[in-house]
């Protein structure tokens, strides 16, 4: 007897031995037992999901002798017919080799005729979508109001490309591709009949290469069956499919946790010696990467299909969260770059490259308490900065290389005469230095202070832009730097000029020192701004109460109070009862303060500018004007 190929061999005979596809088997076993049947109905899908299976088992329900049911008998004459491919009430029509309208026209010839010998005669046309325009047109009306004897079961890969008039005159099935924990099922229960041994990777191999296809899985199991003489080993299968050993994929992720960029490259030298598919090696990287996540967030959801959970825990130990995104992020990015590398071996290796790049030196962990801060020296000649609270490196992040800045020349002193001669006083502002500023106010600096993740507001001393307590312009400025133990926020004039306030317990916190607080309380993104467009109304008994600037009400909602609550709670250690409710505002919040701080200094510096001789001479001599518009201070 010769052989029969595992897919037809297994075809299922039967509703109760077809694998997935649930939701289209209940309404077809529905429809059947409760006699509510349509005449036509189309089955879309990708190839070897089902579909001309199901058909042909819907066939055998309508005709069964015993009667129309969802079980038919499959030992009558017409279920023995229709399983063998010779009934001649069950016409199968190939449409891809039948497109002409004059094949269409021949076919619905004899539909107006019973059929031979069964309950109905059933037209089965398979990838439907292939018929010509004219076709869908003759087939029309005969498919809308078919005779009672004719049933009609279409089946396409493609109902895009079908017309709506044909749509809408069927009832359309859409099966899904089968997931890999499906088909390994399948196939492990194959095997088992087939007496055929196998190691269970291998079946994972077979399940997830044939991307959502029972038939193809069963193909591709034909061919490793003759692959690995009579059984299937995953080293073989591997083989045969061209994949990469999942242990090169745990040593990568093992160097990209540590940075080592070499590591990577000598371990994908190796990997070529074995000829693999990197385009595959790139998906078995995504698909580790995934796991590697969910045992980050979910260790008890890691899946041990592989029989490596301990291996995956062991690197999702050793890199943080936020690098397992980003690593996954990139990888996925790179499948649509690796087809433009010259070629697969260089794009992976691009893409290794990249993570090593782009993964942060330092991430911010606001769980860890004032105590777990390491002390950080101050630089040579630099002053010890105001502490910043919540702002740590994570523990036990591997070592990386600091990258190399490009030399940068000092700026040039400005001219003696322009040094030594000082502008008459400009007004006085909040936070401004008493004495009189130079033109240097004005001057662009290049070491702003910028804005670090949770210690939003950090801003720049107007002493250090003045130029009170010596000279920076030739240096670079002193950056704050944190020390363990403080949690206060406060630079510049605000903490050495105008007195910041010790703000430790809940009484001492008022209307007028609220912008110093929000500044220590290591908020962030929205809330911040929710907060920092809020005034601080009354404070009593445990209870605070904010009014939110109208204006910035628009995104505002409960779980911002929430986040604002918390954030408190932690700083003064206790429950605190917080409201903010939108409305006018009366006094001044820390974003308008701050706003009216940035306009006095602008107008100290233009000012100044204006009272500067030598730029009065200059304007007299080249009869110039001074463009108001493009002043801007320094620590703005």
């Amino acid at each position: 007897m010769s052989y029969q190929v595992l897919a037809r061999k297994w075809r299922p005979k039967s509703f109760r031995e077809m694998v997935g596809q649930e939701h289209v088997l209940q309404a077809l076993i529905n429809a059947l037992d409760h006699d509510r049947l349509h005449h036509a109905y189309l089955f879309t899908g990708t190839r070897g999901v089902g579909k001309t299976t199901i058909a042909r088992i819907l066939a055998k329900c309508l005709n069964c002798e015993t009667g129309v049911s969802s079980e038919p008998c499959g030992k009558c004459s017409s279920c023995l017919e229709i399983a063998e491919g010779r009934s001649v009430d069950l016409l199968e029509v190939d449409a891809a080799s039948r497109t002409k309208v004059e094949d269409t026209r021949e076919l619905l010839e004899n539909v107006q005729y019973a059929p031979t010998r069964s309950r109905y005669k059933v037209y089965l046309i398979d990838e439907v979508h292939m018929l010509s325009g004219h076709s869908f047109n003759a087939l029309l009306k005969t498919l809308e109001e078919p005779p009672p004897h004719v049933k009609f079961l279409l089946a396409t890969t493609d109902p895009q490309r079908l017309p709506v008039t044909i749509l809408s005159r069927c009832l359309q099935f859409n099966l899904k591709n089968m997931p890999p924990e499906q088909i390994v099922g399948h196939l492990r229960h194959v095997l088992g009949q087939e007496m055929i041994s196998f190691e269970e990777p291998s079946l994972w191999l077979l399940g997830r290469a044939a991307a959502g296809s029972m038939r193809d899985a069963l193909s591709l199991t034909d061919q490793a069956i003759s692959f690995g003489s009579g059984k299937l080993g995953e080293a073989d299968v591997r083989s045969m499919l061209g994949s990469v050993e999942l242990s090169f994929i745990y040593e990568l992720l093992e160097a990209l946790a540590a940075g080592d960029a070499g590591a990577l490259l000598a371990i994908v030298a190796h990997m070529a010696e074995h000829a693999p598919d990197f385009e595959g090696s790139l998906n078995e990287l995504i698909s580790v990467l995934h796991r590697v996540a969910v045992a980050q967030v979910v260790p008890d959801a890691v899946d041990n299909s592989w029989g490596d959970e301990q291996r995956i825990v062991e690197i999702a130990a050793a890199m943080t969260a936020e690098d397992a995104q980003l690593f996954y992020q990139l990888a996925i990015n790179g499948k649509r770059d690796i087809a433009l590398a010259p070629d697969p071996r260089s794009g992976f290796e691009m893409i290794l490259l990249r993570m090593v790049a782009f993964r942060p030196a330092a991430v911010i962990d606001e769980n860890l308490s004032p105590g777990d801060l390491v002390p950080v020296a101050p630089a040579a000649g630099q002053t010890v900065a105001p502490e910043v609270d919540n702002l740590a490196k994570k523990p036990q992040r591997a070592p990386v290389a600091p990258r190399k800045e490009p030399a940068v020349p000092p700026r040039q002193a400005p001219p003696e005469p322009l040094r030594e001669r000082t502008a008459p006083n400009p007004p006085q502002t909040e936070g401004a230095s008493t004495t009189a500023t130079s033109p240097d106010t004005a001057r662009p600096d290049s070491a702003h202070s910028e804005r670090r993740a949770g210690a939003p507001g950090l801003e720049r001393s107007p002493l250090q832009d003045s130029g009170e307590g010596g000279d920076i312009s030739g240096a670079e400025a002193p950056q704050p730097q944190p020390v363990a133990g403080n949690t206060s926020v406060s630079f510049g004039v605000e903490a050495a000029g105008s007195g910041a306030e010790s703000i430790s317990k809940l009484e001492d916190l008022t209307p007028g020192n609220w912008h110093q607080l929000l500044e220590r309380l290591g908020l962030g993104g929205i809330v911040y701004t929710i907060a920092d467009n809020s005034e601080l109304r009354r404070q009593a008994a445990g209870s605070l109460e904010f009014v939110l600037d109208k204006a910035n009400a628009a995104l505002f909602n409960d779980r911002h109070v929430e986040q604002v609550r918390a954030a408190l709670e932690k700083y003064f250690n206790g429950k605190l009862a917080v409201s903010i409710e939108a409305g006018e505002v009366q006094g001044e919040t820390p974003a308008q303060r701050k706003a009216r701080l940035r306009q006095e200094r602008l107008e100290a510096a233009v000012a100044s500018l204006e009272a500067d001789p030598l730029l009065q001479k200059l304007i007299a001599r080249f009869d110039g004007e001074l463009d108001r518009e493009s002043i801007t201070p320094v620590d703005t």
